[in-house]
């Protein structure tokens, strides 16, 4: 897997993070953070896949303590480079290696932003969901943001296309390929109840939002490109889909767990 995400460590920024689909996603997810989670006092934070480092930096930049891992060497240099002059710590690491005995300290927020859970299979995920509640303090949480079984984006571009196996590839138990810059990454989706039945033995629920209702998935990107005024009125629109129920049918959702 860490050779997997080395080869998209390069152009992750350019056709993600600073595409304009991918800053209106990412807003989203900060937004809901900055209001409900990170006014607070100063946390200590686990960031798990944290890529190219830009959530961490934004962390770092409202004066939180922050571990950023990630199984991909590439994916961490290309982050320190960008967080240069950031108390931020950046670490290699496995999630499906991740113990109770891992860390000596413990987080007031585990998070993971973008799809990072969905290359876990569901065993794996189960895992981590226990092991997570040891890492966490006595008032923990954990915000995950995870893409689900039945992206309507993803169905009506691809059926219009006439692409009928690739309109309903997320909605299966198996894992999917992904192609991420040429690499092949098994991918599995889940949907909100799947995190839910997972988490109800250690965690309440506090939140769960759709990211990227009517804002479209980041490949479309090139798509928008002569349709800006279209893109900025997709972004308007997210609103009117923040209701729970849109979560399933969305790129990501956001779900927001308290450790009991």
């Amino acid at each position: 897997m860490p050779n997997d995400f080395d080869a998209s460590a390069k152009n992750y920024d350019t056709i993600f993070t600073f595409s304009e689909i991918g800053k209106a996603q990412r807003n989203l997810v900060l937004q809901y953070l900055s209001k409900n989670i990170l006014q607070k006092e100063k946390l200590n934070i686990l960031e798990l896949n944290c890529g190219t480092g830009e959530d961490a930096m934004y962390f770092s930049k409202k004066g939180h303590r922050i571990l950023a891992t990630d199984i991909s060497k590439v994916m961490l240099q290309t982050a320190k480079i960008k967080c240069q002059n950031t108390n931020i710590r950046f670490v290699q690491q496995n999630i499906n290696t991740i113990t109770d005995k891992t860390f000596t300290e413990q987080f007031d927020l585990i998070f993971s932003n973008f799809g990072g859970l969905n290359c876990l299979s569901k065993p794996q995920l189960d895992r981590f969901t226990k092991i997570s509640t040891s890492l966490l303090t006595s008032s923990g949480k954990m915000v995950l943001v995870i893409m689900p079984k039945q992206c309507l984006w993803e169905r009506i571009y691809f059926l219009l296309k006439g692409k009928n196996k690739k309109a309903f590839r997320r909605n299966t138990n198996k894992p999917v390929l992904a192609n991420v810059e040429g690499v092949q990454i098994p991918t599995w989706y889940y949907n909100p109840k799947d995190i839910v039945t997972l988490a109800k033995d250690n965690y309440k629920i506090l939140a769960i939002k759709p990211i990227g209702m009517s804002i479209p998935p980041s490949y479309l990107e090139s798509f928008f490109t002569n349709k800006k005024g279209v893109l900025k009125l997709l972004i308007r629109f997210e609103g009117l889909f923040s209701f729970r129920f849109w979560a399933r049918y969305a790129d990501h959702y956001l779900i927001a767990l308290q450790k009991k």
